[in-house]
């Protein structure tokens, strides 16, 4: 019976998404859904997460119903799937109500398999007497960490998930996928989305392809030209705190001879679309952008991630460090850091969060990722063991493994 499953597991694999293998950690959760078993699944940006749902659906009755925090992120998944010959779709709020009925409509008469919906349209009472109809048999809750709290995208509106699928006449599996989640984060999720019996897969966190480096430079505009002059030609990402930062970073390298676009929350949807798909498809080399660009961006050659500064956390910053390189080639994650970056962070953090007891802890995640910035020991295993995997050696493709490995002490002594 397990030959079969195996067999037929391979056979799906390379049939519609053209792999000779799985990648780590895939195989075993596509087990657990294919056996009707809960499931929350950690695993890198890069890791191919989104198939860990899509291929077990294909094997089971009914639609799977994706919760996913980005309409770009809903749209292109659900292409993606399209081009392969599987029928999917996407609701978002740029749909007429002709059109937005014909998704349903074709959904109940299983003309839809894979139907992408943000937390938002749970709450939606049209939406939830069209899914009391659906035969919905599997809930893939994608970008899983917004449930918690103690996530770093907490989306409220995935509070939503657990009394949506109350309302459902039969209960669907629900299983939930994240990049980037501490122990205490998982937790929660489990808790939070009613699956305290799930099993629980981590793949491993490392990014061996990754080099990591923090310089600490008060002329941040001619650090960030020198290491990108390095990258000419490469394609590239650079996060700013700021909406303002962005424009200024973005002229900078324009005046420079740069193909550069802007990326933040202040721009109209269209603009933040055509940039986004200029950028995707290797028109312009760089984007400049705040954390609103992010979750996926679907690019494999990405050869350099900048942080033109600091993160307010350590989860937002391997998940964005971590669009670099998902070809598995060598590429650079720099982090330019001056003390200024704590005020923008403690400002940032005092003008979002109201509620004190949140906002402390949005501190204590300041504090770790401070102490990122100042450690003089290998950044790699510092990140690992943020996430609670063991790390023992130094990995030797950091910037502080290299700065050590390049002392004069050490020459002086030979080792």
């Amino acid at each position: 019976m397990k030959n079969n499953l195996n067999s037929t597991l391979h056979n799906t694999l390379r049939h519609y998404f053209g792999y000779e293998q799985f990648r780590q950690g895939q195989e075993e959760i596509i087990t657990e859904i294919i056996s009707n078993r809960p499931v929350l699944a950690v695993l890198p940006t890069g890791a191919g997460k989104s198939l860990c749902f899509q291929l077990p659906s294909l094997l089971m009755e009914g639609i799977t119903l994706v919760i996913s925090p980005l309409i770009s992120l809903m749209k292109d998944q659900a292409e993606a799937l399209r081009e392969r010959g599987i029928s999917a779709a996407y609701l978002d709020s740029s749909l007429n109500s002709n059109e937005y009925g014909k998704i349903l409509y074709d959904t109940l008469n299983g003309r839809v398999k894979f139907l992408y919906v943000a937390p938002e349209r749970l709450a939606n009472p049209q939406f939830i007497a069209f899914a009391k109809r659906a035969k919905i048999t599997l809930v893939a809750v994608d970008e899983a960490h917004c449930v918690s709290q103690w996530g770093h995208s907490f989306r409220r509106d995935y509070y939503n998930i657990p009394s949506f699928i109350a309302l459902l006449p039969q209960r669907p599996l629900v299983a939930a996928f994240t990049a980037t989640a501490t122990e205490e984060v998982r937790r929660d999720i489990l808790e939070r989305l009613n699956i305290a019996g799930a099993k629980v897969v981590v793949s491993g966190f490392d990014r061996p392809n990754l080099h990591f480096k923090v310089q600490r430079t008060a002329d941040k505009e001619r650090a960030l030209l020198d290491f990108i002059g390095k990258h000419k030609g490469e394609s590239g990402i650079i996060y700013c705190a700021t909406r303002n930062k962005v424009e200024l970073v973005t002229q900078l390298l324009i005046k420079q001879g740069y193909l550069a676009l802007r990326y933040h929350a202040g721009l109209t949807p269209e603009e933040r679309r055509t940039n986004q798909e200029y950028f995707v498809r290797g028109k312009v080399q760089i984007m400049v952008a705040t954390n609103a660009f992010g979750m996926g961006i679907d690019k494999a050659d990405v050869r350099f991630v900048a942080h033109y500064n600091m993160p307010k956390d350590v989860e937002s910053y391997y998940q964005e460090a971590g669009r670099a390189g998902r070809d598995g080639k060598a590429s650079e994650c720099i982090l330019l850091y001056d003390k200024s970056d704590i005020a923008i962070n403690t400002y940032l953090i005092g003008h979002d969060q109201p509620d004190l007891e949140w906002k402390d802890r949005e501190l204590e995640l300041l504090d770790k990722m401070i102490t990122y910035c100042n450690t003089s020991g290998c950044l790699r295993k510092y990140l690992l063991e943020y996430f609670g995997e063991q790390y023992i050696n130094r990995c030797n493709n950091c910037g502080n493994c290299a700065q050590t490995q390049n002392a004069t002490w050490r020459r002086f002594l030979k080792l």
